[in-house]
């Protein structure tokens, strides 16, 4: 069994930054599979919208944004107890969402998700 555990979400003024954390838990051996293969990922969820990717990072480090983070967001690999990490800066009221980490295998697809954490940006 594994888990994912966002931290570093809250509020923040437009203009502002955050760093959001994701912790993973479990058998170590599984996690050590997981940060040395899977594709590691940040998504996020705006009342009444889909969720959306935010950005990834492949095992080997390539990096995927989204165009409306480009520039803005930073997505890094740490370890396989802390996996993910992602830097928020120049913030936007329209980056107000829930944000969820991810881990998905990149051949067969299977997906790990974290419960998510709150985002929100406002004056």
């Amino acid at each position: 069994q594994v888990q994912l555990v966002e931290s570093g979400g809250g509020l923040v003024q437009p203009g502002g930054s955050l760093r959001l954390s994701c912790a993973a838990s479990g058998e170590t051996l599984i996690l050590g599979v997981i940060f040395s293969i899977y594709t590691m990922g940040w998504y996020r969820q705006a009342p009444g919208k889909q969720r959306e990717l935010v950005a990834t990072v492949t095992s080997g480090g390539r990096t995927n944004y989204a165009d409306s983070v480009k520039g803005r967001f930073t997505i890094s690999r740490d370890n396989a107890k802390k996996p993910v990490y992602l830097q928020m800066n120049s913030l936007k009221p329209e980056d107000t969402a829930v944000y969820y980490c991810n881990a998905e295998h990149p051949s067969t697809s299977r997906t790990y998700w974290g419960q998510g954490t709150q985002v929100t940006v406002s004056s």
